[in-house]
């Protein structure tokens, strides 16, 4: 992605939260100058990957294939002194946009419908490969009531509804067309964007930066480079 596209995102995404009354922590604010100001403070920030963090996986189709997240809060899986025991974030998505087809192997996560449109979702359980399991039924609870579903099947999340994904089962997901823009919450154990993430598709979790303007806010997988530690 360039990085013009990059912050043209960001200030999309800030207006909506600001639309729907959702406000960042101080660090979602931060210029690139106070990060480097604050830089020798924030091991946590840096090290459980708080923060923004924009990508289209590598497709070159970011309206379509993409999403602007932002970490509230997360922990480590090998240190248990850093961070928090869960995470938190918000996942912001573009009428019609979509995040790959994909499952963890470790988190769990429920994700909210905070407001805007409508939250499509299409669920599938893994075979013992990891790869898609498209026949057999699905179990998945949502809102604390279990519920049984067919493989692809169109779920909708309406607004303060939500959909809890276990380990292995796999889960495509999008902002519903002509519903509107989308806000989500994720609540989970902890997340680990390097290592947890397996795709259906082939596709890359972060996305190449081509610097073609100055950096509004820096990525969360690109602290040591833009903040030169």
């Amino acid at each position: 992605m360039k990085r013009s596209e990059i912050n043209k995102a960001l200030d999309w995404a800030k207006e909506l939260l600001e639309t729907n009354n959702i406000k960042l922590p101080p660090f979602g604010y931060w210029t690139l100058e106070d990060w480097k100001s604050k830089s020798d403070s924030l091991k946590t920030i840096k090290e459980v990957m708080l923060g923004w963090d924009i990508t289209d996986y590598g497709m070159d189709k970011f309206e379509e294939l993409g999403a602007v997240l932002f970490t509230l809060r997360n922990g480590s899986l090998t240190d248990s002194s850093v961070g928090t025991p869960y995470a938190e974030k918000l996942i912001i998505l573009k009428d019609g946009q979509r995040l790959p087809n994909h499952y963890h192997a470790s988190k769990t996560e429920d994700i909210i419908n905070k407001g805007g449109g409508v939250l499509a979702i299409k669920l599938y359980n893994s075979l013992d490969n990891g790869s898609v399991d498209y026949n057999s039924k699905v179990q998945v609870d949502m809102d604390g009531v279990n519920y049984t579903v067919e493989a692809g099947e169109e779920i909708h999340i309406k607004p303060g509804d939500s959909i809890t994904l276990r380990p292995y089962m796999y889960h495509l997901f999008w902002a519903k067309e002509g519903a509107g823009d989308l806000i989500c919450g994720e609540v989970s154990s902890i997340n680990d964007d390097n290592i947890d993430n397996y795709n259906a598709e082939d596709v890359l979790r972060f996305s190449t930066v081509e610097e073609d303007e100055a950096i509004l806010h820096p990525l969360c997988n690109e602290y040591k480079g833009v903040l030169n530690d």
